[in-house]
């Protein structure tokens, strides 16, 4: 299970987007926790603290403590607003879960011992199907990532995800085949092709050359007849 992370909020006294304006022109970033049968707690965030949490991966599928107002909120982000131009975050949503809850979560596969692994060394390529896994837990079971082996794999061998280890509370959303995460493909050759184009053209070239040849010296009999006539 990955790491709970802790940060501050601050409340908020008002919802709606008039409110969620004046945070952003504070210089901070307006959002809300939610669930659990719980009332909605309207929060803001330093940009600077979220934008370093946005910067490592997986900041859907990671679990967090929100201190608020001298409360702590175990949460998860569901969802996050950008804006169209700058890419900042404008807006961010965090659920709050219980022992009980159960969610789909995607979450990062992660390839180890490429150098172990005999089909790369040859000159064979990783061929990733698939990043990331969906996968049904409680939220304090979600993996920090899953870890699949590459040592000793040849050329043409895959990886299922039969292969993976997954905590004992932890299923794949998937379950009705054995389904592809990544296979160690044959590197890809390419072979130059000559330009066929030139060779006709000489071929074409030299074919009227031979031809001209051969009506000139045919002119040049007719010429030496019409002489022995006259």
């Amino acid at each position: 299970m990955a790491e709970v992370l802790n940060f501050a909020a601050e409340p908020r006294e008002r919802a709606g987007k008039g409110a969620a304006r004046a945070t952003r022109r504070e210089g901070r970033v307006p959002g809300v926790i939610y669930g659990n049968k719980q009332e909605p707690i309207m929060i803001s965030i330093n940009p600077l603290e979220l934008t370093k949490q946005l910067s490592t991966p997986g900041f859907f599928a990671r679990v967090y403590e929100v201190n608020v107002d001298g409360g702590s909120h175990r949460v998860l982000a569901r969802d996050l607003q950008l804006d169209p131009v700058t890419d900042r975050p404008i807006h961010v949503d965090f659920m709050q879960f219980s022992a009980s809850t159960r969610l789909n979560i995607e979450v990062e596969v992660v390839f180890e011992n490429e150098e172990e692994c005999p089909g790369i060394r040859v000159g064979g390529v990783l061929n990733v199907v698939r990043h990331t896994i969906e996968l049904r837990c409680a939220p304090d079971s979600i993996p920090e990532f899953l870890t699949a082996d590459l040592a000793g794999l040849e050329i043409g061998d895959s990886i299922n995800i039969s292969a993976i280890d997954l905590p004992g509370d932890v299923q794949v959303t998937i379950t009705d085949r054995d389904f592809t995460i990544a296979t160690i493909a044959a590197p890809t050759i390419v072979e130059e092709v000559e330009d066929e184009t030139d060779e006709d053209e000489e071929g074409l070239e030299g074919a009227e050359g031979a031809e001209g040849g051969e009506g000139g010296d045919a002119a040049g009999e007719d010429s030496e007849g019409s002489e022995t006539e006259k």
